[in-house]
């Protein structure tokens, strides 16, 4: 599908041939939204597909053929289901007949904000002693430079007992999904992968390029983990600026939203970012820590990353100054007010909550003694999430609530959100996303945060 470049032309191919002919079993090992789309991605193109993951609830709604991502349709988790190519199951062992394993497991920060990665080795532990020898170990779950080499490689020869680059291959190629994205698929999104050896290297760039339209090598596994890494850290530095910005020219009397409109007209030598109520996703909120701490252990400072970082986990509690200024200018304390929080999830018509600023929201507006509800068509409950268990099964209230509250917060910008109900029925409005910008009439009663 794609043309593969950069390749020695001496490499042993042997190896990789069974992925070019896609006569290979693969294993997928995490299926959430990274892991579920490349499962479907691997079976529609051939591929004999094994599904791990711990969470038995996934094992049942794959085995039933439902969707449990709501921008993942029905429909290929049904052909999945009706498949003999497919096996979803909890059950490590189950990757001892597969060709290729890829690891698609969550990679946090611990409460310091140091990488945590037990996922990673808690998996590699689980897999080692059942790695079919010459089978391909590729990590996509982002991390560090020197996590592969350093972490995943030991641990698979410990467990077992073999040679990575001679008796088993590994690699590294970071995910770079983008839910709900309809212009990039998963198939359309460029895949980097580095790798231990030049036989790794030839293995992943034809399992891969059996599945996506190009394949970019990069000379080793730690180039390729700190190119991920380079790519989050640059969103998270520009965004962090244009939130510093907001509070600069909001003290100054300018509409933030209109200079960046104005400035993108530039046809070169600007690209547009936008302020936001936080961070929020699986990337930007996380990944730009893995580097501030393996710089440290090369004693060197990350300015910039950390910078950034701090501006950015301090606009929650930005929002909730800025309602509380809107509540007083109406008379009203935030203590006993009602909140109503539009949009819990991180990101514009997902369904995805991780490190979503909501939360963070409506944790902070409860600790100033506010009543908080909050409205997202696409979460009808808040799963449970690492950070803000408390939270856990909160359900989604009805938009009519609006009415009633002494302010509206609006956190994400969803496009099934009715924003012309939402300006006629809302007395006050604090809108972080400026999702009212067409709704003249709502003009008066808006707040920007």
């Amino acid at each position: 599908m794609s043309t593969i470049s950069n390749i020695p032309s001496d490499s042993n191919l042997d190896r990789a041939r069974k992925f070019v002919d896609k006569d290979a079993a693969v294993a997928v090992i995490g299926l959430g939204y990274i892991g579920l789309p490349l499962a479907i991605l691997f079976h529609s193109a051939g591929f004999d597909v094994v599904g791990v993951d711990t969470d038995p609830a996934k094992i049942v709604a794959l085995n039933a053929g439902r969707s449990y991502i709501q921008y993942i349709p029905n429909e290929p988790l049904q052909r999945l289901a009706q498949s003999e190519k497919f096996t979803p199951t909890p059950d490590h062992r189950q990757v001892s007949r597969c060709d290729a394993i890829i690891l698609c497991v969550p990679t946090p920060l611990t409460p310091n904000r140091e990488p945590d990665l037990r996922f990673i080795t808690q998996t590699a532990e689980a897999i080692a002693p059942h790695l079919k020898r010459g089978a391909l170990v590729s990590l996509e779950s982002t991390t560090y430079p020197g996590t592969t080499d350093d972490v995943l490689i030991p641990i698979l020869e410990k467990g077992s007992g073999m040679k990575a680059g001679v008796d088993f291959l590994v690699a590294y190629s970071p995910e770079r999904e983008d839910p709900n994205n309809p212009d990039f698929s998963t198939s359309r999104i460029p895949k980097v992968v580095g790798a231990l050896n030049e036989e790794s290297l030839a293995a992943a760039c034809a399992l891969y390029s059996a599945v996506v339209e190009r394949v970019v090598p990069v000379s080793s596994c730690a180039t390729a983990e700190a190119a991920k890494l380079v790519e989050n850290i640059f969103r998270s530095v520009n965004i962090a600026m244009v939130n510093e910005l907001k509070l600069v020219f909001e003290r100054l009397g300018i509409d933030i939203w209109e200079v960046i409109d104005a400035a993108k007209t530039k046809p070169f030598g600007y690209m547009p970012f936008y302020p936001g109520p936080g961070l929020g996703g699986h990337c930007i909120p996380i990944d730009p820590f893995y580097l501030t701490w393996k710089a440290r252990e090369v004693d060197l400072p990350t300015k910039f990353i950390e910078l950034a970082g701090e501006i950015n986990s301090t606009m929650p509690y930005y929002v909730v100054q800025r309602t509380a200024d809107a509540l007083n200018t109406m008379s009203k304390p935030l203590k006993g007010s009602r909140i109503l929080l539009v949009g819990i999830a991180y990101k514009k018509d997902v369904d995805d909550v991780r490190e979503s600023p909501g939360l963070k929201l409506i944790e902070l507006f409860e600790e100033k003694g506010a009543l908080v509800d909050f409205h997202d068509p696409h979460v009808p409950a808040i799963p449970p999430t690492r950070r803000h268990a408390a939270l856990t099964g909160r359900e989604s209230v009805s938009l009519d609530e609006a009415s009633g509250a002494d302010a509206v917060v609006i956190c994400t910008n969803h496009s099934r959100i009715d924003y012309g109900k939402l300006a006629n029925d809302a007395v006050l409005i604090v809108d972080t996303r400026n999702a009212l910008a067409g709704v003249g009439k709502a003009r008066s009663k808006v707040w920007k945060a």
